[in-house]
């Protein structure tokens, strides 16, 4: 009985010992193969990092105005006796857009030019007389107020004339008619608005620290959300006030609209282009990766021997402007490096990659167009 249970426990451990031997015989031949494969090189695509011509700029958000533009309001109480105008019709300055009722001012001014003619026969009369020393000065002084009080009025009753026929301050293009034939309206009530589409004025605000950079003069390209619309213009004034709350100071720019496609209140972007710089190292974005540790690239380094594969080198750079889809690169790049723009994260330092420049990333303006 024994020697049958001894014969089993060195069978036993024969078989335990053979498993745990097998399985390191195995790890070790595992990570011999490993350690002895290359793995296959990466296909990347690469660009060439380039001293050019560099136009920086201030981008903000801005909101368009009208270079004229007003709310028309009613100057006179009464009964709205025509409007003369149609909605997003072109008027001209001068031109008489709504009139209110002025009948009884209409009666009121020819009894008043009545007595104005009568004053200034008297007055007439009376000088004659006071020539020939018939007349007293106090009946010509008399006759002189007379006159004077009669003109007054008729100016008084053209003035409320005027003020019930409501004329285009400036050329432009007349909005919705808000009041209706035959609705009494009251002094200040909105009637239309007006607004000058020809030019644009367009109001934005920037940082405090971009204060030195932006001048008066200085051109400008504002785009839109919608529309694929672009324009140019420039700087015309800046407020001599930074707002204490939000440390940004406002801006205004002018811009020609002659097609029309900017109104009042739009939401716009706005680049202020600043003069522009020469000898400016320049990548796509899209070769900078970013982490903890700062932003790098990695560049193209070619074979060690003859016949090897391209490796590429992980370099940490010191990144600067952004314009458009390239970024300027202050440091750890030098003009004519090929940097990888794609497929960096299947890289490490020292990796073997193959360029294929068939595949490119898709750029941001891209995307934004589809």
């Amino acid at each position: 009985m024994f020697k049958r249970l001894f014969l089993a426990v060195i069978l036993l451990g024969l078989i335990g010992g053979g498993i745990v031997g097998f399985n390191m015989f195995r790890d070790k031949m595992i990570a011999q193969y490993f350690a002895g494969m290359t793995p296959p090189p990466v296909a990347v695509s690469v660009t060439e990092a380039k001293a050019v011509v560099w136009t920086p700029g201030v981008d903000a958000i801005g909101t368009a105005n009208a270079a004229e533009g007003v709310d028309l309001a009613v100057e006179a109480a009464g009964i709205v006796r025509d409007v003369k105008f149609d909605a997003n019709s072109k008027v001209t300055k001068g031109q008489l857009l709504l009139q209110i009722d002025d009948r009884t001012e209409q009666a009121d001014l020819a009894a008043a030019k009545a007595g104005l003619v009568l004053a200034q026969a008297n007055l007439e009369r009376s000088r004659e007389l006071q020539s020939r020393g018939i007349s007293s000065t106090n009946s010509l002084q008399t006759d002189e107020a007379a006159a004077t009080e009669a003109r007054s009025a008729v100016e008084k009753l053209q003035a409320t004339l005027e003020q019930k026929q409501l004329m285009a301050p400036f050329n432009g293009t007349i909005g919705i008619a808000q009041v209706d034939p035959g609705q009494y309206v009251t002094p200040g009530t909105i009637y239309a608005t007006l607004q000058d589409l020809d030019r644009m004025r367009v109001d934005f605000s920037i940082p405090e620290q971009e204060i030195a950079s932006v001048k008066v003069g200085l051109p400008v390209v504002i785009t839109s959300e919608v529309g694929d619309l672009t324009a140019t213009g420039s700087v015309i004034a800046i407020e001599p006030k930074i707002d204490p709350a939000s440390r940004l100071i406002t801006v205004r720019a002018v811009v020609e609209n002659p097609s029309g496609q900017i109104y009042p209140g739009q939401f716009l972007r706005v680049r202020v282009e600043l003069p522009p710089e020469d000898g400016v190292i320049s990548v796509p974005q899209t070769a900078v990766t970013s982490n903890l540790y700062g932003a790098s690239v990695y560049a193209l380094r070619p074979a060690k021997e003859e016949g090897g594969m391209q490796t590429v080198e992980q370099v940490f750079v010191t990144t600067g402007r952004r314009s458009g889809e390239n970024i300027e690169i202050v440091k750890g790049v030098a003009a004519g490096d090929q940097v990888v723009t794609a497929g960096q994260n299947r890289l490490s330092n020292g990796a073997s990659v193959t360029v294929d420049n068939s595949v490119q990333p898709i750029s941001a303006a891209a995307t934004a167009s589809e």
